[in-house]
C-alpha cells in the first residue's frame, strides 16, 4: 500500500468524485446515440465495451471501451496531480466501484474491465501493458472475453510486483476478488462451457 500522506477529508472528496466519474455509464451513452436500444436488454445485459459489440456495432464499442478506460485513468491522474500516490489509488478504486456499481443505474453496472485497465494506465504504464498483453494472449488463445479478463486479473497483481511497483499489489488483489465477484455468472458459464464467444451477436 502506499504511504497515507493526503488529508482524509480530501481523500473522501476524491472517492466521491472518481465514483461519481467511474458512474458515468458510456456503454448506454453510446448505444442510444447510435440507436442501439436498450444495452440492458441485449445479449448479456452488462453495459461495457465487450455488449456493445454484441450488436454488431464495432465504432460504439471501441467508443465505449476508450471512454470506459479514460474515467478511470483520468481519475488517477487528476488524483495524483492535485494530491498523492494514496489519492491517485484511491480514486482508482473509487472509478472502479462507480463503473460496477452506478448510483445512475440504481447500482446495477458493468464488470469493470476496462475501467481496471484504465486505472492501471494511470498508476504504471509497464503494468497496465502487462495486463493487456495477458487479455490479448487469453483472448486469442480462448476467444472469451470474460476468461481473458479473469486471468489478466489474477496475474496482474504478480507483474506489478515483478515489475517494481509493490506499492500496488494490495490495490490490484482487491480489484481481482471485486472483479472475479462480478464474473461470478461468467465463472459458471466457462465451467459449463456456454459462455459467448469474442464477435458473437446477442
Amino acid at each position: 500500500m502506499p504511504e497515507i500522506t493526503t488529508a482524509l477529508p480530501l481523500l473522501a472528496l476524491t472517492a466521491l468524485a472518481a465514483y461519481l466519474v467511474g458512474a458515468i455509464p458510456f456503454g448506454m451513452v453510446f448505444a442510444k446515440l447510435f440507436g442501439l436500444g436498450d444495452l440492458r436488454q441485449v445479449g448479456s445485459g452488462n453495459i461495457g465495451a465487450t455488449n456493445v459489440l454484441r450488436t454488431g456495432n464495432k465504432p460504439a464499442a471501441a467508443l465505449t471501451l476508450l471512454f470506459d478506460v479514460g474515467k478511470g485513468g483520468i481519475a488517477v491522474v487528476l488524483a495524483r496531480a492535485f494530491f498523492a500516490e494514496d489519492a491517485g489509488q484511491l480514486a482508482g478504486f473509487a472509478a472502479f466501484l462507480g463503473h460496477c456499481f452506478p448510483v445512475y443505474l440504481k447500482f446495477k453496472g458493468g464488470k469493470g474491465v476496462a475501467t481496471w485497465l484504465g486505472t492501471l494506465l494511470g498508476l504504471a504504464w509497464p503494468v497496465f501493458l502487462a495486463a493487456g498483453a495477458t487479455w490479448l494472449v487469453t483472448a486469442g488463445l480462448f476467444r472469451i472475453s470474460s476468461l481473458a479478463a479473469l486471468v489478466a486479473a489474477l496475474l496482474t497483481p504478480l507483474w506489478a510486483y515483478l515489475l517494481g511497483f509493490p506499492a500496488m499489489v494490495v490495490l490490484l488483489v482487491a480489484l481481482a476478488v471485486l472483479i472475479y465477484f462480478r464474473h461470478s455468472g461468467n465463472i459458471r458459464r466457462i465451467l459449463a462451457g456456454t459462455e459467448s464467444k469474442i464477435g458473437k451477436k446477442g
